[in-house]
């Protein structure tokens, strides 16, 4: 008899079948659900930073079983987004999460080469953005020539793919630079981490914090430290550096002091007790995180809290009728509204869901590497 993550993952293997064909009919590459339909981004197009994780989700049902409809919808989309290179302007710091989830995984699990020139390609437009005084540039405003992100530890796995694939060790250099930049500059001494800081980009100096998707400056945007946890784990995973490894832990106990009673993630740990913001995304990018932690250290405690945060999700907030797209609600982009959604369904919340479950099961291709 099957478990209940195997069970559930059954679930979302019939759901994304069915819902998938509803995509591919609308031309668009889903970003979020309400009333029952896909919703493209709000921003940017097919070049908004999230585009990646629609074609992921596909990919890692198509690792478990092979189903040739989650390929054919993933490459739909990949065409899609590798038009985005020419249209050029939208693109920032995020390829990481749009073409090594997409593209690179493509390659990964079908050995396709022109997936792998594309992957390639992506590398080499993050590296562009990289400042020599030390960090990679988040976006493309000119008052934001010296923001960098805590988001950004999660696109370094494209820049050490990028030296594994072609022998290039300016890849993962680059990546190091920044990780140990973050280190520096990112993580605070309680275990927090910052959203944005931004930097001179003539010297590297650090100007000043900025509040980023939080509540206020100096708290803690749940999504923020799930990718400062989850991407310190694979900075060690790729460079092997302890220092990224200690970091990650760090980052892991404060998250994991924050986790609710109900399994659930608060928007920010440091949102006043009258709010009631939930960002479940938080939780399943924390969860992927944490497993990898248990994984390379033993630690129990990483995988007793990472199946807390799953199956918080699976019992309170995730919606399983197949008429209607999307499965994980209670997803918020930002905690002062920007218009990209709070409290409903956003693609990215079903994708790390996804992954949490087939690390469970043993399923995961593990797409970050």
């Amino acid at each position: 008899m099957p478990g209940r993550y195997e069970e559930v993952f059954q679930k979302i293997q019939d759901k994304f079948r069915r819902t998938a064909v509803f995509a591919a009919e609308s031309g668009i590459i889903p970003y979020k659900s309400e009333n029952g339909r896909w919703i493209a981004s709000p921003f940017d197009g097919n070049g908004w930073w999230t585009g990646g994780f629609w074609p992921a989700l596909m990919w890692q049902l198509y690792a478990a079983g092979r189903e040739e409809c989650f390929l054919k919808e993933a490459r739909r989309v990949e065409a899609l987004l590798t038009d985005e290179f020419r249209v050029f302007r939208h693109l920032n710091h995020d390829v990481g999460f749009m073409y090594l989830l997409s593209c690179g995984a493509d390659f990964k699990l079908t050995s396709d080469e022109q997936a792998r020139t594309d992957t390639l390609h992506a590398a080499s437009l993050l590296m562009g953005r990289f400042n020599p005084v030390g960090y990679i540039r988040a976006w493309n405003n000119p008052s934001q020539v010296g923001y960098a992100i805590i988001d950004c530890m999660m696109n370094l796995s494209l820049l050490f793919w990028a030296s594994r694939q072609t022998g290039d060790p300016r890849f993962a250099r680059v990546a190091t630079i920044h990780a140990d930049t973050a280190l520096k500059e990112f993580l605070r001494p309680d275990g927090s981490v910052s959203h944005i800081i931004e930097f001179d980009p003539g010297t590297g100096r650090r100007v000043r914090e900025h509040p980023g998707q939080g509540y206020a400056l100096g708290t803690q945007w749940s999504r923020g430290q799930a990718w400062g946890l989850y991407g310190f784990t694979l900075a060690y995973m790729n460079a092997r550096d302890g220092r990224y490894l200690e970091a990650a832990q760090r980052i892991a106990a404060n998250f994991i002091a924050h986790i609710r009673p109900d399994g659930l993630t608060d928007c920010d740990f440091c949102q006043p007790d009258t709010e009631k913001r939930i960002d479940n995304i938080a939780g399943a990018i924390a969860a992927c995180g944490l497993m990898e932690l248990h994984g390379l250290t033993g630690v129990d405690a990483y995988a007793e809290s990472a199946r807390r945060l799953v199956d918080g999700l699976l019992d309170r907030c995730c919606d399983w009728s197949l008429d209607r797209c999307g499965m994980l609600t209670h997803c918020t982009a930002s905690y002062h509204d920007d218009g990209a959604g709070r409290h409903t369904n956003i693609t990215y919340g079903d994708y790390f869901l996804t992954e949490a479950l087939a690390k469970l099961n043993g399923t995961d291709p593990m797409l970050w590497l």
